[in-house]
């Protein structure tokens, strides 16, 4: 049986913002999931032009997962080397992929030199990455089945046994369920809904989804 946290690729679930102060400077990160190169760029620019008046906002994101990713990141007129290229060095080190950051500078009047630069900028994603509520994306199937209302309540144990997310009940001569199911899960699920039922029904696939969002709980 394959791993399935070999399926996970992690993501933000939501935007998060977090503000360090570092000598008298304000940093202000914001994250979020990013799915494309095209929506990475409207949230950098939807953050620019929410804190145009900044010294500067550095942008970093990655896009895809594993081997098949796109990322960027621009220093944005601080010295070269001193912001984006750190920031996408914590991204990548993170295990996350399909996020975008922009970090807000507000100078503070002290100068943080090469070092401390790279330090602010590094530090301000290292703590956004760790406020970030996480998802996971999954493959998945949506399935349906015809289920007699004698066996409703069985069945719906034995979705939350796999791990399904039962999306829909219509109720006419049978109960007709429809149900998300992880791709893993589907062979066990029907399996189990065949012995449920002594071979009287079958989920069927209706609809295949190569990358689901699930939230992670604490």
């Amino acid at each position: 049986m394959s791993d399935p946290t070999n399926e996970m690729h992690m993501i933000p679930a939501a935007e998060t913002r977090i503000e360090l102060e570092i000598q008298r400077s304000r940093f202000i990160a914001t994250a979020a999931p990013a799915f494309s190169v095209d929506e990475a760029r409207a949230f950098i620019g939807r953050v620019k032009g929410e804190f145009s008046d900044a010294s500067h906002n550095v942008p970093a994101f990655i896009i895809g997962h594993g081997a098949s990713v796109t990322a960027h990141a621009t220093d944005d007129g601080e010295p070269s080397g001193t912001a984006g290229r750190p920031m996408l060095a914590v991204l990548k080190g993170s295990g996350f992929g399909d996020i975008a950051v922009v970090v807000t500078r507000y100078f503070g009047g002290i100068k943080l030199g090469t070092g401390g630069l790279v330090r602010a900028y590094s530090d301000s994603v290292r703590e956004v990455l760790a406020a970030l509520p996480r998802a996971v994306k999954r493959p998945t199937y949506t399935v349906m089945a015809a289920v007699p209302y004698p066996l409703l309540e069985q069945v719906r144990l034995l979705v939350a046994k796999h791990r399904g997310d039962l999306q829909e009940e219509s109720f006419a001569a049978d109960v007709t369920m429809v149900i998300q199911l992880l791709q893993s899960e589907f062979e066990p699920f029907n399996l189990a809904l065949s012995e449920l039922s002594h071979g009287a029904v079958q989920a069927e696939i209706v609809e295949v989804h190569e990358a689901t969002i699930f939230p992670l709980g604490d």
